[in-house]
């Protein structure tokens, strides 16, 4: 099978409102579309193939049918085969891993992947609503107001059952990607104000949302889109890079049942062995044995639990023994593996369909040297990327070109 190259990409302002603005997916799908085809040097008549990642279109929009809008706001892409993707959280990630099992094939040789979302269309409680629909609907979480807080919630639970769980780290976390995303251009939380408050359990800086999850434990409503150009080693033959490239080593991908009370009975050192189980499939395929293979990682912090299980998922540290790694300043730009420099989700923000093609965009950009908090001489990255209570879950490893 061929080779999967990154050629570049782009990422939206995830502060923006397009409502606001006085625009909608198309508007944003034009914009995104052609800062991508500036960013690679790649035309939109070479693209073959589009994959699009959104979760809740018709819920925020009204719209659905994505697939056909890169058609509607580009001439060139009429025709073009498209598809639009689906698995909440990680509805970006799909479309990256179809996008690649095409150009493995040599059914094609160009893909544009782009993930989008509009979540600002709605007052924020609605918004909670729409999104409940990525649990199992009718079955859990019937006395939340929100959702999601509610359910990671459970996690952290869980956590606290097994090993015990302190909220502050769960704090650092937060305090972490806040700061993080202060000096990331595109971070929609880089001009929020807090306080040292903000990070403690002051219920008027930092109130509870659900459960253990207070206001900085869980990620924002964001408007945004991240797009990028893959390529096999065929399109490059015939196309020189305009532009560096990395290259994907290595990917996971699972898929559970929906409810999250039977992701939390396995029994396993690992609170949810199948996120264990993916990112070892992507250490596998990349041939590297472990986390300290790795330079950075951008991972899915939809909620400061979802960072906490990532760090021994990844096995930064042993299972349930995340703090380790806040103590010991692991996971700082400085640190032994530095974790979410775009500031996450939680400080970058949460588009749901174009988390997974960011967290790859930024990873690339790391790897590239152009990244805003750019890292020493990066040689691989890894992203994590979960749907809904980890129902669907993805993980890329990504190294520069040779």
């Amino acid at each position: 099978m061929s080779s999967v190259w990154i050629a570049g990409g782009y990422q939206s302002d995830f502060a923006r409102n397009i409502t606001k603005e006085g625009g909608d997916n198309s508007t944003l799908m034009a914009e995104t579309l052609d800062h991508t085809c500036t960013a690679t040097g790649i035309d939109p008549g070479q693209i073959q193939v589009i994959h699009v990642g959104n979760a809740f279109g018709q819920l925020f929009t009204g719209q659905g049918q994505l697939g056909g809008l890169p058609a509607t706001v580009r001439d060139e892409l009429w025709g073009v085969p498209a598809t639009r993707h689906e698995g909440a959280c990680a509805s970006g990630s799909l479309a990256l891993l179809a996008a690649m099992a095409d150009l493995e094939s040599g059914r094609y040789d160009c893909a544009l992947v782009v993930g989008i979302e509009l979540e600002k269309t709605v007052p924020g409680d609605v918004g909670a609503q729409h999104m409940g629909a990525a649990a199992w609907a009718g079955h859990e979480g019937e006395s939340a107001k929100f959702m999601w807080p509610y359910m990671f919630s459970a996690i952290a639970d869980e956590y606290d059952r097994r090993y015990g769980l302190d909220p502050e780290k769960l704090w650092a976390i937060a305090e972490l990607n806040a700061r993080n995303a202060r000096t990331n251009p595109n971070a929609q939380t880089r001009g929020w104000e807090y306080t040292p408050a903000s990070f403690t359990a002051d219920p008027i800086a930092n109130p509870i949302v659900e459960g253990r999850m207070h206001k900085v434990d869980c990620g924002p409503m964001t408007d945004g889109a991240a797009a990028v150009i893959l390529v096999n080693s065929r399109f490059l033959q015939r196309n020189p890079a305009t532009a560096p490239l990395t290259r994907i080593t290595g990917w996971g991908h699972r898929t559970v049942g929906l409810p999250l009370s039977a992701k939390l009975a396995r029994s396993d050192d690992y609170v949810l062995p199948h996120v264990r189980a993916t990112i070892l499939d992507a250490f596998g395929r990349a041939g590297i044995t472990g986390v300290d293979d790795l330079d950075l990682i951008e991972t899915h912090d939809c909620f400061t639990i979802s960072e906490y299980l990532a760090i021994d998922h990844f096995g930064i540290t042993a299972p349930g023994r995340s703090w380790q790694a806040l103590d010991n300043g692991d996971l700082e730009l400085t640190g032994r593996i530095p974790v979410n420099p775009s500031g996450g989700l939680l400080g970058g923000g949460h588009p749901v369909g174009a988390t997974g093609v960011r967290m790859l965009l930024d990873c690339h950009k790391q790897l590239t040297a152009q990244a805003p908090n750019q890292l020493p001489n990066p040689h691989r990255a890894a992203t994590l990327n979960f749907g809904g209570s980890t129902t669907t879950t993805a993980s890329f490893i990504l190294e520069p070109a040779t």
